[in-house]
């Protein structure tokens, strides 16, 4: 049977998800709720003017 506390004990992170994980924390990506606010930000200004 396999010893979980001791796979985990032994366990390393690959450097390649360091290294994703770096990348994705650094791209400053737009999601919904930012195009949401932009999109209601130029709505509210068209309706201002």
């Amino acid at each position: 049977m396999i010893n979980f506390d001791e796979e985990i004990r032994k366990f390393k992170p690959s450097l390649e998800i360091a290294q994703a994980e770096d990348a994705i924390y650094k791209n400053d990506v737009k999601d919904i709720t930012d195009v949401l606010e932009e999109m209601l930000q130029q709505l509210n200004d068209r309706q201002s003017q």
